[in-house]
């Protein structure tokens, strides 16, 4: 789909702040908060409170979303949460009792709080039970899960009850970076290619390809991915993933099975942690202006210099309003 969105310069910047519902934006609990908690790479002002915000639910995190004009924010456990525990009674406990708390919280503020889920990706029989708890019991509106699970990847055929399960609850899934599996030679003496810097993106797009390539679609073909930081590095390269597919297989594909048009057809995009307006005329163009919401990656990244980002960039008043809270209403059928 061709996007209608204004290139960089010829749209009209937001008036003042428009309604914004944000969906990549973290959490943890006292039991996951000293041994599950994604840690900074390095010590500076932008990073020393994160621990504090990550367990805060009212003034603080509210103050944040009423400053930039956020009217809801889908919260999730950050990275690794579960995820990182090798014991598989020890991750379910911990993620329904994750998942409790956070219903807890919405509850309270039912008007400023939504969740995903929390699941135990290391049984995914369990972990297809309580993303359905999660969503018929405790109304959360999908799951978002980080990355690989021991060294497993969500295209492997053991994830398939999991992803049947997905896909009768109608719910998104948001893929969301992780501890790498491994350490590869490509990153060795290199540490400040780790994480959020550069492997978590090369992690989480291979991971993502993985379910492209794997068939995952083609098995389930109403499942829905989001995917956070511009869609991390995608929508730029699916002219690419098309010609050299193609080249690879020796055949030319019907347009509709190309891997551009899967991603499209499957994956919506999050601003989050991406405050580029280049790289948002880039996505908006790529994936079509239904496919990108916005969000912040709060308390890793500063609120308000992601509201002021979206609120200036050059769209329309009626794609803003989309990519602001109009996809993710629709999306996550809030």
């Amino acid at each position: 789909m061709v996007a209608s969105a204004e290139q960089p310069g010829e749209g009209v910047p937001a008036a003042g702040p428009i309604r914004k519902i944000a969906l990549e934006e973290h959490f943890t609990t006292p039991d996951l908060a000293s041994r599950n908690v994604a840690r900074p790479t390095r010590s500076d002002v932008l990073f020393a409170d994160i621990e504090r915000r990550l367990v805060d639910f009212g003034d603080l995190r509210l103050d944040t979303m009423d400053r930039a004009g956020i009217s809801l924010c889908v919260l999730s456990v950050t990275t690794p949460g579960v995820q990182a525990e090798k014991d598989t009674a020890t991750a379910i406990g911990l993620a329904r009792k994750a998942n409790d708390a956070l219903a807890e919280e919405v509850r309270r503020q039912p008007k400023r709080y939504a969740g995903f889920a929390h699941l135990p990706m290391q049984a995914p029989e369990v972990a297809a039970d309580e993303l359905e708890r999660c969503v018929r019991q405790l109304g959360f509106k999908g799951a978002l899960i980080n990355g690989q699970t021991n060294g497993n990847y969500l295209d492997a055929d053991r994830f398939l009850p999991f992803w049947e399960r997905v896909a009768d609850l109608d719910v998104p899934v948001y893929l969301h970076p992780g501890e790498l599996a491994d350490a590869p030679a490509m990153f060795a003496g290199r540490p400040e290619l780790g994480g959020a810097v550069w492997a978590w993106t090369a992690e989480t797009a291979s991971h993502a390809l993985r379910l492209v390539f794997g068939g995952t679609f083609t098995r389930f073909p109403t499942l829905k991915v989001i995917l956070g930081h511009m869609g991390e590095t995608l929508p730029s390269l699916l002219w690419r993933f098309d010609s050299r597919w193609q080249c690879a297989l020796g055949e030319t594909l019907p347009p509709d099975q190309l891997p551009s048009a899967i991603i499209r057809r499957h994956f919506a995009i999050t601003t989050s942690g991406v405050c580029d307006p280049i790289a948002l005329a880039a996505a908006i163009a790529a994936m079509g202006e239904d496919a990108v919401m916005f969000s912040v990656d709060y308390p890793y990244e500063d609120t308000s210099t992601a509201a002021a980002f979206i609120e200036a960039a050059a769209l329309g008043p009626a794609v803003r309003a989309k990519a602001c809270h109009g996809n993710a209403e629709r999306i996550l059928k809030l």
